[in-house]
C-alpha cells in the first residue's frame, strides 16, 4: 500500500462502534430537556447522517425502553428517559435474557469482576435489600 492510499484511507469518515451512535443520540436528547423531534436530533449529531438513520437509532432505543415518543402531527417527538448507564444496564439485561443458565452466567461475571467492582456490586444489592425491607 502507498503512502497517498493510505492517507486517502485516512480522510475516510471514521466508523462509529457498535453502540456509540445510540450513546450520541440518548446523549443529545438528555441534553435536551425535553421533547425533540428526528430532525433536532440529526442536525445536533452532525456528521451528515441520514434522516433514516436517525430514526432506526430512535426506533431501537425507544424498543428497548431508553426513549419514549409522542404522536406530533405525522411524526414523533422522542424523550430520553434513559441515561448512558441506563442504556449499558439494559444491554446486559439483553445479554443475560438470551442465556439459559443466568445463575451460571451472574456467577461468572461477578467472579470476573476487580475486587473494587465486586464490592460496589455486593454494597449496590445489600442497599437495594435494605430499602426493600424498610
Amino acid at each position: 500500500m502507498t503512502k497517498d492510499t493510505r492517507e486517502g484511507q485516512d480522510a475516510s469518515p471514521r466508523r462509529r462502534g457498535q453502540g456509540e451512535l445510540e450513546a450520541q443520540v440518548l446523549s443529545a436528547l438528555r441534553q435536551a430537556g425535553g421533547a425533540r423531534t428526528a430532525g433536532w436530533v440529526r442536525e445536533r449529531l452532525g456528521g451528515g447522517l441520514a434522516y433514516t438513520t436517525v430514526i432506526t437509532i430512535l426506533t431501537r432505543l425507544h424498543v428497548k425502553g431508553a426513549v419514549s415518543r409522542e404522536r406530533a402531527g405525522r411524526s414523533f417527538e422522542w424523550t430520553a428517559v434513559a441515561d448512558e448507564a441506563g442504556l449499558a444496564a439494559l444491554r446486559m439485561r439483553k445479554v443475560l435474557d438470551g442465556e439459559a443458565d443466568r445463575e451460571a452466567v451472574l456467577a461468572s461475571f461477578v467472579t470476573g469482576l476487580p475486587p473494587h467492582d465486586e464490592r460496589l456490586l455486593r454494597d449496590l444489592l445489600a442497599q437495594d435489600s435494605e430499602e426493600g425491607e424498610g
